[in-house]
């Protein structure tokens, strides 16, 4: 039988009550504590690498950030995170590396049923629980994602794309381009990195 953290990972339905499930929550609340209120020092450096999952060199959150658990998300080298945003990582993040983050983008990886009577499970004691499924978020390398984006889950961005601010992006952005709108669609090509 699958734990609820595989059921989450895996995009099953799962109760995000589950004891080992708010264990984690815990801890990254704990270091994001540490992250959000600390300067640059060894204390934060510390609580940067033990909040996700990978960290690559030279990452920089400036501001405030905000994350479920952390552990579920993996960034590469030279990443710059601006102040406000929201990675809601009930499933996994993939940043790139030389990944720009404006501010108040939100990465939302959990969903819920479009059927009202699928949103709620009911446990063996007769209590009720939030039903969510998650998938996970990629974004490749050499992106620029723009102020106020929001990005749903299963949504992988290819290499070398810029996001226009305000995109809501629901598909996969291929590579090489630059899209934007609500939903987000193409709006024009860029030439491939050397």
């Amino acid at each position: 039988m699958m734990t609820e953290h595989e059921k989450l990972l895996a995009g099953e339905p799962y109760d995000y009550r589950d004891p080992a499930l708010q264990t984690m929550i815990v801890r990254g609340k704990d270091l994001l504590a540490v992250i959000n209120q600390q300067p640059a020092s060894e204390r934060r450096a510390a609580a940067l690498q033990a909040f996700f999952g990978k960290v690559g060199q030279r990452l920089v959150i400036n501001g405030v950030f905000s994350a479920v658990y952390g552990s579920h998300i993996s960034v590469g080298d030279d990443v710059f995170i601006n102040g406000n945003c929201t990675f809601q990582d009930s499933n996994r993040i993939t940043l790139g590396d030389r990944v720009i983050i404006a501010p108040d983008v939100k990465l939302y990886c959990g969903g819920h049923s479009l059927d009202a009577t699928q949103r709620f499970g009911v446990r063996p004691d007769g209590s009720r629980y939030l039903v969510t499924t998650t998938k996970p978020i990629t974004i490749g390398n050499d992106v620029w994602i723009g102020g106020n984006v929001t990005v749903i889950g299963g949504v992988h961005i290819g290499n070398n794309v810029v996001v226009g601010a305000g995109a809501v992006v629901t598909k996969d952005v291929p590579d090489n381009t630059v899209v934007g709108g609500v939903p987000a669609r193409v709006i024009k090509s860029l030439p491939p990195l050397a």
